[in-house]
């Protein structure tokens, strides 16, 4: 690959093969003294008493090459090491331009200089090199520019795509804006491509260890599919279906496909083995990992295989990613109510434990719903109801949490009418369940009593 100096080194070459060009043609002896330059068309002298005819190159537009803009990503792994250098690929655009001295010469140029082109479509490897020659082997190089005498280390005729040269087409609105944009007197031109520079960074990678031993494993294909996911109070208690999922609890996968000799379930990155006995065919049963925080998760269930010297686990197969909703409780017993200085209507604080830990960025809001007197057949409450929001728990020290690893809220209401009411938290739009009575089917708690 090339160096940052393969497109200095490009208008090199090319400027020194149309110079070559035109010595080989003689085309002295037709317009007289020829200048070929690499200078932006503003700078070009028409002025001068002197003037000479002239072939201008100049490098107007540079875009990337779309074939080889996404070789070689990405450049660095997980951790972040840098794993390669992928290549800067580029297509240079120039206008070659003729400006002569007497009638006839910009044409006499132009002609010749599109004929070097035309006949020369890819920079041979040998040109390259002949044209960026280490100075020290021609000499002293003291007559050479700086830029010149850098331009030998471009590497640019090592590159693995050579240069090739195709002509462009610009309509009459291009060019017009062009010469606009350069502030300089139209002269003809004829635009060029030339495709593909290739620009590398030296910078260190980290390549891996060659593989001292290849092992070829097959196996037979396995569909693993989640169809549903069901919830189970704990070992040994029957499976509920529709039910909420709550702290404490088993998961029960449904679906087929399961069984192998390494099963691991996934709960949002957290991985658990299942006991041997909870793994059929179609059903896992797999405790909810501890510390995961209310709200919605996400669930999947890997093969995994020792393979290799060492032996060391691979991900075979994986399913599909089911969702579930990790519910909170509120522990009732915990509930109280401390009022505040209003009498009518009431403010005052509401305190109770929740279950699993809340995580400090996650949003809790209270629900209040008053209590509805019992009736026979039960009828839709119409009393009171009141939501607030906790205040947010960021950049503030948490207090240490019980040895249960519940958490304490202490939620500041205003405006509550005096009554009974039940108590619900939603935690990032998962919402505690209510407590019913069995023989009513009306609500009864988790409540608190605010007077």
């Amino acid at each position: 690959m090339s160096s940052a100096l393969a497109i200095a080194s490009v208008t090199a070459v090319l400027r020194d093969l149309l110079n070559n060009g035109l010595i080989d043609s003689n085309i002295s002896s037709l317009v007289g003294n020829v200048i070929v330059s690499a200078l932006a068309p503003d700078r070009i002298d028409i002025t001068s008493n002197d003037q000479q005819s002239q072939l201008n190159l100049f490098l107007y537009q540079v875009t990337p090459n779309a074939s080889w803009r996404n070789v070689g990503l990405p450049a660095r792994n997980a951790a972040g090491e840098r794993i390669s250098n992928p290549p800067l690929a580029l297509n240079l655009h120039y206008l070659l331009t003729a400006y002569g001295a007497q009638d006839l010469h910009a044409e006499i140029l132009l002609g010749y200089g599109m004929q070097l082109f035309h006949e020369t479509p890819m920079l041979p490897r040998n040109a390259i090199r002949t044209s960026l020659e280490n100075p020290s082997h021609v000499g002293s190089g003291s007559g050479l520019p700086p830029a010149m005498r850098a331009l030998f280390t471009s590497e640019l005729a090592e590159q693995v795509e050579q240069i090739k040269i195709a002509p462009e087409t610009l309509n009459t609105e291009e060019i017009s804006r062009m010469w606009s944009a350069f502030q300089a007197h139209y002269r003809p031109t004829a635009a060029y491509q030339a495709s593909v520079v290739l620009i590398e960074s030296k910078q260190s990678i980290k390549i891996a260890l060659p593989v001292a031993e290849r092992q070829v494993h097959v196996f037979p294909f396995n569909n693993l599919v989640i169809d549903e996911i069901r919830s189970q109070a704990k070992a040994g208690d029957p499976i509920e279906i529709n039910k909420p999922i709550l702290p404490g609890q088993n998961l029960v996968l449904m679906g087929h496909g399961f069984s192998a000799d390494n099963v691991l379930v996934d709960v949002d990155g957290i991985e658990v083995t299942p006991a041997a006995g909870d793994i059929n065919p179609d059903q896992i049963i797999v405790a909810i990992p501890a510390g995961l925080k209310p709200g919605v998760h996400g669930v999947r269930v890997i093969h995994s295989k020792d393979m290799g010297k060492p032996e060391l686990p691979h991900r075979l197969f994986e399913s599909n990613v089911a969702a579930f909703v990790l519910r909170p409780v509120i522990d009732a017993a915990s509930i109280a109510f401390t009022a505040g200085p209003g009498d009518d209507p009431i403010d005052g604080t509401v305190e109770f434990i929740v279950d699993p830990p809340v995580g400090d960025s996650q949003s809790l809001v209270l629900i209040l719903n008053e209590l509805a007197p019992a009736a026979s057949p039960p009828v839709p409450s119409s009393g009171a109801s009141y939501s607030f929001m906790a205040p947010s728990r960021l950049n503030v020290s948490p207090p240490p949490d019980p040895p249960d690893s519940t958490q304490i809220f202490a939620i500041p209401i205003r405006g509550v009418k005096a009554g009974t009411y039940l108590v619900r938290v939603q935690i990032d739009g998962a919402e505690s369940p209510l407590t019913a009575n069995v023989n009513t089917g009306q609500y009864v708690e988790p409540q608190v009593e605010i007077a």
